[in-house]
C-alpha cells in the first residue's frame, strides 16, 4: 500500500459517506446525537484536502498525518476514536518495507484495539466496533491462509454487513443511545453503517482491480 492507494481510498470513501448521507442521517436521529453524518462528511473532506501533502510519504507517515488531521477536524467522540484508529495503523507499519496483506491485516487490528481503547468499548454495544472487530478478525484469519485479496475482500463486506445487522437487536450501553434503553432496540447504529459504508467502498476498489 503507498499513498496513491491511501488516496484513492479516501476518495472511494468520500463519496460512499456521500451517497448514503440520508441512510447514515436516518439512523442517527433515531437513536443518535444528529450530527454523526456531518462529522462523517467533514472527516472525509479533511483527508481528501491532504492529497497533495501526503503524496512521497510512506504508508506509515501518510496515515499518523490523516490521525493527526482528523484529530482536529471531527467533533465529538468520532474524532479522538477515528484519529486513534489511523494513528495505531501508522503505527504498525513503521517497521515494514514492503506491506503484505498480512500486515495490512495487523495494522488494521491495531488500528480498532485503539478505539476498543480510547473509547473504553467492546462488542456486543451497538458501536461501530461490531462491525470493526469481526471485520478484522476474518482480515487477520483470512490472510494469515493465504487468501486472494478479492477473496478477502469479499468477505470483508460479508462480515461487515452482518456486523451492521447485528447492532439492530442490541441495547446500547454508549453514547445517546444508552440513555434510550429497549427504545433503542430495533435500531441499526449509525456509527456500525458508517464502517459498513467505508468498508465496503475499499473492498470495492479491491475487487475492482
Amino acid at each position: 500500500m503507498d499513498t496513491n492507494s491511501i488516496n484513492r481510498y479516501a476518495s472511494a470513501i468520500r463519496e460512499a459517506i456521500v451517497a448514503h448521507e440520508a441512510d447514515i442521517e436516518c439512523l442517527d436521529r433515531e437513536i443518535g446525537d444528529g450530527d454523526h453524518y456531518i462529522n462523517m462528511k467533514r472527516g472525509c473532506e479533511a483527508i481528501a484536502g491532504l492529497a497533495n501533502e501526503l503524496n512521497g510519504l510512506d504508508a506509515s507517515d501518510a496515515l499518523n498525518k490523516i490521525g493527526m488531521k482528523l484529530l482536529s477536524t471531527i467533533g465529538g467522540a468520532s474524532g479522538p476514536l477515528f484519529a486513534s484508529f489511523f494513528m495505531a495503523m501508522g503505527k504498525s507499519l513503521k517497521t515494514s518495507e514492503a506491506i503484505s496483506i498480512n500486515h495490512l491485516a495487523a495494522a488494521f487490528d491495531a488500528g480498532v484495539q485503539a478505539i476498543m481503547q480510547r473509547g473504553k468499548a467492546q462488542t456486543g454495544e451497538k458501536t461501530m466496533l461490531d462491525v470493526l472487530v469481526p471485520v478484522a478478525q476474518t482480515f487477520k484469519h483470512m490472510a494469515e491462509q493465504g487468501h486472494t485479496r478479492p477473496e478477502i475482500a469479499a468477505a470483508l463486506k460479508k462480515t461487515a454487513s452482518e456486523g451492521l445487522e447485528s447492532t439492530r437487536n442490541m441495547l446500547a450501553t454508549k453514547g445517546r443511545a444508552a440513555g434510550l434503553g429497549e427504545r433503542a432496540i430495533g435500531h441499526l447504529d449509525a456509527g456500525a453503517k458508517s464502517c459498513q459504508v467505508m468498508i465496503h467502498a475499499v473492498c470495492d476498489l479491491v475487487l475492482a482491480g
